[in-house]
C-alpha cells in the first residue's frame, strides 16, 4: 500500500503501522479517538467530513487559537477531505477511498451508509481484504434504531447507579468514559483483524457498540451481577470489597489511601504509628477490614489529621503504600511531569504546532509520532481528490 497523498504535508509516516491507509468516516469521539491512536502509530488516516465538518469543531469553549480543544484532542495526525455524500461525485470519491483503504471506520447509525454504497457488504465486495470497523450505540440488531450517546449509555448500563453519594442522585462520570472505551476496543479489534489478514489475506467486519463496551468495562460490578447475583449500588468513594480504598481526611485535603492487601495495610499502620492496629483481629484480613470499616475508618482518620495530604503522600509512597492527593487536571499533568512521563507533546511543527497529550503506549523500537496537527476542514481536499481520480495501481489498489 502506498501513501494516500504526495503533497507537502510533513514527513512520511513512521511507526509500526506505516503504510496502512485508514478511511475515517467517524465523527465526535469514539471513532476519532481510535483513528488518532492509529495515526500516532504511523497509519495514514484520511478524515472524511461533511461540508460543515465534524460536530466537535463547533463544541466551544475552550479553544486554542480559535479552534475547539475538543476537536484538537482527538484528531491529530490526520488529513481532512470534505465530501457531501448526498452528491454523487463526492460519494464516488468516498467509495474509491474505501476501495483503496486497508481500514474503514465509521460510526453512523447501523445501515446509515448503505444508501451511499459505503456499507460493509458493498465496500468488501470491491475490497475483500478491507478491515471495516463499525461503532454504534447498541449494535446492529434490535438496538440499531436507538441513537448512541455516551451519557445515555452511562445511564442505561448502570454506571450512573454506581456513581455519586449513596443518599444522593446518580451521577455521570466526568468524561465520556464509554466513548473512549469503545474507541480503544475498536482499535484492539482492528489490530487483531489486521493480524488475521496478514495470516490469511481475509478482511472482516469488526463491530463495537457502546453498551457492550460499558458492560465489560464495569468489570467487578458486572461480575458481581453475572456470577454472584448481586446488583451493586453506589457507595460514594468507597469500594465494595476493599478497605481502606477511598479518600480519607488529613490536616488539609483529602488523600486517597489504597491499602488493598494485608502487607500494604501493615505498612500503612507502621507509617501512621499505630502498628498494633494491624494485629487487631477485627482488621487482620481484607474481609475483616471491609466488614469493620466503620470501626477502622475513625482510627485511621485520627492519625492522618496529624499531617497534610502532600506530606502523607510522600511518606506513604516511600513506605510502599499506594496513595495520592486529589488534584485538578493541571495537578495531574504536573504529577506526570514530576514522574518524568513527559505528558505534553507537539503535534506538527512551526506555527501550526498544537500542544497535545502524549500517546499512552511507549514502544522501545517504534515510538509514536505526531507529525501532523489536527487538520483544518478540507485542508487536504485538493490533493486527495487528485489522488483519488488518478488511475489505480495494477493491483487495483493504490
Amino acid at each position: 500500500m502506498t501513501r494516500a497523498t504526495t503533497g507537502d504535508d510533513g514527513p512520511a509516516p513512521t511507526g509500526p503501522l506505516a503504510g496502512l491507509l485508514v478511511a475515517d468516516f467517524s465523527r465526535i469521539l469514539a471513532g476519532p479517538y481510535a483513528t488518532m491512536l492509529l495515526a500516532d502509530l504511523g497509519a495514514d488516516v484520511v478524515k472524511v467530513e461533511g461540508p460543515r465538518g465534524d460536530d466537535t469543531r463547533g463544541w466551544v469553549p475552550p479553544v486554542h487559537d480559535g479552534v475547539s480543544t475538543y476537536f484538537l484532542g482527538v484528531n491529530r495526525g490526520k488529513r481532512s477531505i470534505a465530501l457531501d455524500l448526498r452528491d454523487e461525485t463526492d460519494a464516488g470519491l468516498a467509495r474509491e477511498l474505501a476501495r483503496r483503504a486497508d481500514v474503514v471506520i465509521e460510526n453512523f447509525k447501523p445501515g446509515g451508509l448503505t444508501k451511499y454504497g459505503l456499507d460493509y457488504d458493498t465496500v468488501s465486495a470491491a475490497n475483500p481484504a478491507v478491515i471495516y470497523s463499525s461503532i454504534s450505540g447498541f449494535g446492529s440488531g434490535a438496538g440499531r434504531e436507538v441513537p448512541g450517546y455516551d451519557l445515555m449509555v452511562q445511564a442505561m448500563s448502570g454506571l450512573m447507579s454506581l456513581t455519586g453519594d449513596p443518599a444522593g442522585p446518580p451521577f455521570r462520570a466526568g468524561i465520556s468514559v464509554f466513548d473512549v472505551m469503545a474507541g480503544n476496543h475498536a482499535t484492539i479489534g482492528i489490530l487483531a483483524a489486521l493480524h488475521h489478514r496478514d495470516a490469511t489475506g481475509e478482511g472482516q467486519h469488526v463491530e463495537v457498540n457502546l453498551l457492550s463496551s460499558a458492560l465489560t468495562g464495569l468489570v467487578n460490578h458486572s461480575s458481581a451481577y453475572v456470577a454472584g447475583g448481586t446488583v451493586p449500588f453506589r457507595m460514594g468513594n468507597a469500594h465494595p470489597s476493599v478497605f481502606p480504598y477511598e479518600p480519607l481526611p488529613t490536616a488539609d485535603d483529602d488523600l486517597i489511601v489504597a491499602a488493598a492487601n494485608d502487607g500494604q495495610f501493615r505498612k500503612l499502620c507502621q507509617v501512621l504509628d499505630i502498628p498494633e492496629v494491624a494485629d487487631d483481629p477485627r482488621f487482620a484480613g481484607n474481609s475483616d477490614r471491609t466488614a469493620n470499616r466503620e470501626v477502622l475508618r475513625p482510627i485511621l482518620e485520627a492519625q492522618l489529621r496529624r499531617r497534610g495530604a502532600v506530606e502523607w503522600f510522600d511518606l506513604l509512597v516511600r513506605a510502599g503504600v499506594p496513595s495520592g492527593p486529589i488534584q485538578t487536571i493541571d495537578g495531574g499533568f504536573a504529577m506526570a511531569e514530576r514522574f518524568e512521563l513527559d505528558p505534553v507533546v507537539s503535534a506538527g511543527e512551526g506555527e501550526r504546532a498544537v500542544p497535545t497529550t502524549r500517546h499512552p503506549v511507549r514502544f522501545s523500537r517504534t515510538p509514536a509520532s505526531y507529525r501532523l496537527p489536527p487538520p483544518e476542514l478540507d485542508e487536504h481536499g485538493d490533493e486527495l481528490r487528485g489522488w483519488l481520480t488518478e488511475p489505480p495501481a495494477e493491483d487495483g489498489r493504490d
